[in-house]
């Protein structure tokens, strides 16, 4: 991270971005900075406030999260017989993401920075540039590890930031599932890439388009244990119980005709259905 030349020593770009005390200081990377929007509302209409994250982001990442969990809202959940505060999403989902988008983007676009946004429903982490030629959305979650920036990458990982094993995005969407949240919404953008967090809803508030994906996202969990998605599994993670068994089969349903399911067996019966995603 620092070469060593004319009997003195140049600080790299690399060790800028991940070890920097103030980012601003280096004119090629000062676009860089992370940059956290908090608005009032859904929209952009009201901003509370701004932060840019000046701090290299592999030495400020942890303050990082502090910062984002401070921000964020808050519910009180019984733990151990003992009440404790928490944030609406999951720490784990939190950390994973931002890594993501941090190491990640592409620094050749050199006129946008990462970005993370806060409003009253949701979480939007957005990267520059496109996913790397060959990645899928629909393939996010397990995918095996590629990164444009690999020498960053690595340096997270000497701070045990991320693990270099493809399970980000499998942990964030497991956190989801176990929070009682939305699908995690993955989005490509004009020259960007974009995830969503969003707050806890009831089934009944989540669009058609979000219990679908739902469904496939835990289709793809239990394919990656090994296993299949089922009417009681699909249940569990949507936190529905026996007398909406009916609700669940008709989203299995829906998921199935939208392409995103398939039947594991063709020759079982309706009761005992077990289900991959499309592309296993």
């Amino acid at each position: 991270m620092i070469e060593l030349a004319d009997g003195g020593g140049y600080i790299t770009h690399l060790g800028a971005v991940a070890a920097a005390r103030d980012l601003g200081h280096f004119e090629r990377l000062e676009r860089k900075r992370l940059r956290i929007v908090q608005y009032r509302g859904t929209d952009k209409l009201d901003t509370l406030n701004e932060d840019v994250w000046n701090v290299g982001y592999a030495v400020g990442f942890n303050a990082l999260i502090a910062h984002l969990q401070r921000l964020l809202p808050h519910s009180e959940v019984i733990r151990e017989a003992l009440r404790h505060t928490t944030t609406v999403y999951p720490e784990i989902a939190l950390r994973e993401v931002a890594a993501n988008t941090l190491i990640h983007q592409d620094f050749t676009i050199t006129g946008a920075g990462p970005l993370i946004e806060i409003y009253a429903n949701r979480v939007e982490f957005t990267s520059p540039g496109m996913l790397l030629a060959g990645k899928n959305v629909d393939r996010l979650i397990g995918a095996t590890p590629e990164s444009r920036n690999e020498r960053l990458a690595a340096a997270f990982r000497r701070y045990r930031i991320c693990e270099e094993r493809g399970t980000g995005f499998q942990k964030t969407v497991t956190a989801a599932e176990l929070f009682g949240l939305p699908p995690i919404a993955f989005r490509e953008t004009d020259n960007a890439f974009k995830v969503t967090l969003s707050a806890p809803r009831s089934f009944t508030a989540m669009s058609t388009a979000e219990r679908i994906e739902a469904c496939y996202q835990h289709a793809v969990l239990r394919y990656l244990a090994s296993s299949a998605m089922t009417n009681t599994t699909l249940r569990e993670r949507l936190r529905m119980g026996e007398r909406r068994r009916n609700q669940v089969t008709n989203l299995i349903a829906d998921a199935v005709n939208a392409g995103r399911i398939k039947r594991r067996d063709v020759r079982a019966g309706n009761k005992f259905n077990e289900y991959l995603p499309y592309w296993a």
